[in-house]
């Protein structure tokens, strides 16, 4: 065993051990109780960045630990690999989206097997190959054979230089981010998904996953946003038309003074062909934002119809309205109007002179001439509901419109149906033939995949299948037709990417039952909070529809869920003259002075030597040029080290701060482990010892083992049910102190010392695995592979204790701390107390006045 810790070496002999043995292959054993552990995948994007190293350690961790007790364990990886960024990437390198993505996976993948993850490479995947995207397809056109597919006009933000469809998030300002276009509103055909239809199913399941962080599963929740209301028709005035609207809140229904209806109602529309004022309303309707974060600050305009509603249970009439903060995809794009009781309302007939009326009694502080009162109350100036409170106005007024037939209760949704279209180019084609009747139908069996080409060259502006007249020219029942040129939102890859993995290579059909039916569902999964809804909540709901044809039997896809914080690191920069912020690397930078809470105070660059001025502890980003390439680190400091840093150093749910000095104090813990096994080893006077329990050990080694198994046992509860693995490691290291310190004389020393060593290599396989499997090779004692040992179990004879620690104290102030048997009496421990050679020097020439036993803990001597 060589006496220098060379990570370099041992690292890559022992990744060369993995991959030649296939050491972490999986294959179903229903023998064997299984743990399926699975990270959310990468998006190839270039390079790893230490968010996915964190992700993906806490990972393997769980994992490796989960093997070592017993289990059958599979952890996959792959590839989320369509999407707009390889298509932005593509026009700025000049080059195509398919090649680019290619070879940004085969470095990340290079990049996942440098820091040892135990992953099974036979199960890998990558979206944007037909052999995964084929069954997509497939299982679209049994959704729509089904009646959950569906295709309709929808509103999209429409950029008319680029031609294409912009997110929410590529609208700046009201521009394209990319053409600095003025952005219009523009219907095109969209198909969507009927996920509104398991709105319940996907809510009330919520119950289920009792391992999941609640902060996620009241985002989810919120989202899918179950209430309970009045549905109920308004009809106009001098006329057959109506319009229905929802509201929580029907205990206000007398208080409408006006009704809202959005800028692309049809009712809006027809009256606004007579109506200037209007049309020019609606038209710049379409160029407003509408997200609801939006829609909560922007200011709010209207138009007034012209046309008259009238109130469905007092027979008045009230103007109606055309409104910017009335969205057509939301509910029936019309809304009654309480501008006393809701603040929107009231700053809305605030500013156009509408009547506010007071429905609902507020507190004496409350006054509606300033403000809406929103609050739950008792009912006023509502006729026969006066003096109701809200659950019994809910029900008369429910009642009158039921009996009536102007209304109904109802439940509702936030959720709206998941629009799946995208007019991009790098995505799965949606598998859909557009014929010259209009119909649309799926692409046949026998015909899927539908092949995306990906020798193609991109402009900048449309997509390649959309400019290519002839890709989507096709034939159905002899007719000519046309291919569907949309390509699937990215979100469908990654909701079944995790049934897949069961059975990655099978081309025969979409997901082999058995086998996903033995994994399934995951065991543990992780990824971070900002997918906490989209992401997680498509593929809950795809996995119902899975286990809807058959392929699946659990209800939901994740058992276990763990959103891990971010990676922060230091941030510097230097003022341009223009004011702007030029971000230097943390890398370049060296700091000379910090205050005493740790800010830097003094830095300068390792360039120019001149001063640059801190920003603080940021998200890692490029943004900000404050990543720290993990390529680096490992090179300098070895994969173990990086993985036993990011495991420390915050529990995993909160932020990390990256600190080059904590990278270096993980770099000197592992080289301690490895000096301890080394000399340890290299004694020539040393025979191991089969089993220490025959042993008959003296106090200090009985104490050493008693510290030994209280961290085993500690170890293995933060590991294993609390996945707090920063205290786990600290109690590794608060026993590697006693280990330092421990005598090696006689053959009990060594053997406490063979056992304590071999179960440290054991806690610290599962986060330094090259170097505790590098060890165990000399220190494990058996023909086995540290990966095929068990984890450590904990002796309970060695954590009962023979001995006690007592302090004693003279007068209250301690003078010195003795060891007495666990069944000492109260005069044995006074005697030893009292005769002690510290102790005597307070109380020699005084009289003892008292003396105080708390049984087990303190003397107390009282002496004058």
């Amino acid at each position: 065993m060589e006496a220098i810790y060379n990570h370099q070496a041992i690292e890559a002999t022992v990744q060369k051990f993995w991959t030649d043995n296939n050491t972490f292959k999986a294959t179903e054993d229903p023998d064997k109780e299984k743990f399926y552990c699975l990270a959310m995948f990468p998006y190839p994007s270039g390079r790893l960045h230490m968010g996915h190293v964190r992700n993906y350690s806490l990972g393997d961790v769980i994992s490796r630990y989960q093997r070592m007790q017993g289990k059958n364990v599979m952890q996959p990886m792959g590839w989320d690999a369509f999407g707009l960024p390889a298509e932005n990437a593509a026009i700025k390198n000049n080059t195509a989206p398919g090649k680019w993505t290619y070879e940004n996976i085969d470095y990340m993948r290079n990049q996942l097997k440098s820091l040892g993850f135990a992953y099974d490479w036979s199960r890998e995947l990558t979206t944007c190959k037909p052999d995964y995207y084929r069954w997509e397809q497939w299982f679209f056109t049994k959704l729509f054979e089904k009646g959950l597919v569906y295709k309709k006009n929808s509103t999209v933000n429409w950029d008319p230089v680029d031609q294409t469809v912009l997110a929410n998030e590529q609208v700046i300002d009201g521009r394209g981010w990319r053409s600095g276009a003025l952005v219009e509103r523009k219907e095109i055909p969209q198909w969507f998904i009927k996920i509104t239809d398991y709105a319940e199913e996907l809510l009330d399941d919520l119950d289920q996953l009792t391992e999941w962080p609640e902060q996620v599963k009241t985002m989810q929740r919120n989202w899918i946003g179950r209430s309970q209301g009045v549905e109920m028709t308004f009809v106009l005035a001098d006329s057959t038309e109506s319009f229905d609207i929802y509201t929580t809140r029907p205990d206000t229904l007398m208080g409408v003074t006006y009704v809202a209806l959005a800028a692309q109602h049809p009712l809006a529309l027809a009256a606004a062909k007579d109506n200037a004022d209007l049309a020019a309303f609606i038209d710049e309707c379409k160029n407003s934002k509408t997200t609801e974060a939006d829609m909560a600050t922007m200011e709010k305009k209207g138009v007034d119809t012209g046309l008259k509603a009238i109130h469905p249970i007092t027979g008045k009439l009230v103007p109606v309205w055309a409104a910017n903060f009335v969205l057509m995809d939301y509910g029936s794009g019309a809304v009654m109007s309480v501008p006393g009781h809701d603040q929107r309302d009231y700053e809305f007939a605030t500013k156009y002179g509408l009547a506010i009326e007071q429905v609902i009694a507020g507190q004496e502080s409350d006054d509606i001439s300033k403000a809406a009162i929103t609050e739950k109350s008792t009912l006023i100036n509502s006729g026969e509901f006066d003096g109701l409170d809200f659950e019994q106005a809910f029900k008369a007024i429910s009642d009158k419109l039921t009996r009536e037939n102007k209304g109904k209760v109802t439940t509702k949704y936030r959720l709206r149906d998941w629009g799946v279209s995208r007019q991009r180019y790098w995505g799965t084609p949606i598998p859909m033939i557009n014929l010259a009747n209009g119909e649309s139908v799926p692409v046949p069996e026998d015909q899927l995949p539908v092949i995306l080409p990906e020798d193609v060259v991109m402009d900048g502006v449309t997509s390649p299948i959309k400019d290519d007249a002839e890709w989507a020219k096709t034939t159905y029942n002899g007719e000519e037709a046309l291919r569907e040129t949309d390509t699937f939102d990215t979100f469908m890859e990654s909701s079944w990417y995790y049934a897949r993995y069961c059975s990655p290579n099978d081309n025969s059909q979409m997901i082999d039952p058995v086998k996903a039916n033995y994994w399934l569902p995951v065991d543990q999964y992780i990824g971070g909070i900002e997918h906490a809804i989209l992401h997680l909540l498509y593929s809950r709901f795809f996995h119902k529809l899975l286990r809807d044809v058959g392929l699946v039997n659990c209800d939901e896809p994740y058992k276990k869920l763990l959103c891990q914080g971010m990676v922060l690191a230091e941030t510097y920069y230097r003022e341009a003259d223009n004011g702007a912020k030029d971000w230097i690397a943390p890398t370049d930078v060296e700091v000379l002075e910090r205050d005493d809470k740790g800010h830097v105070t003094l830095a300068i660059s390792k360039l120019d030597g001149l001063p640059v001025l801190s920003a603080g502890m940021s998200k890692m980003s490029k943004s900000k040029n404050n990543g720290i390439d993990p390529q680096k680190v490992i090179e300098k400091y070895g994969a173990d080290t990086v993985r036993l840093f990011i495991m420390f150093t915050s529990p995993p749910e909160q932020t990390l701060e990256w600190s080059d000095a904590g990278v270096e104090g993980a770099y000197r813990f592992v080289k301690r482990v490895y000096k301890l096994a080394h000399d340890f080893v290299e004694m020539t006077t040393y025979t191991p010892v089969a089993d220490i329990t025959g042993l008959t050990l003296n106090s200090d080694q009985k104490k050493l083992r008693r510290e030994l198994h209280k961290t085993i046992a500690k170890v293995t509860d933060d590991i294993g049910r609390r996945n707090t693995f920063n205290t786990a490691i600290a109690a590794i290291m608060e026993l590697m102190n006693h280990l330092g310190k421990a005598k090696l004389e006689s053959a009990e020393d060594k053997a406490v010392m063979q056992e304590a060593i071999r179960a440290v290599v054991l806690m610290l396989t599962p986060i330094t695995p090259h170097v505790c499997h590098h060890l165990w090779q000399t220190v494990g004692g058996s023909d086995l592979h540290v990966e095929d040992v068990s984890w450590p179990v904990v002796d309970q004879s060695a954590l009962v204790e023979d001995e006690k620690l007592i302090v004693v104290q003279v007068n209250g102030k301690l003078r010195a701390k003795i060891t007495v048997a666990i069944d000492a009496s109260k005069e044995e421990v006074e005697a030893l107390g009292l005769n002690d050679v510290n102790v005597l020097k307070f109380t020699t020439g005084k009289t003892v006045r008292k003396v105080i036993y708390i049984p087990g803990k303190l003397l107390n001597i009282v002496a004058n």
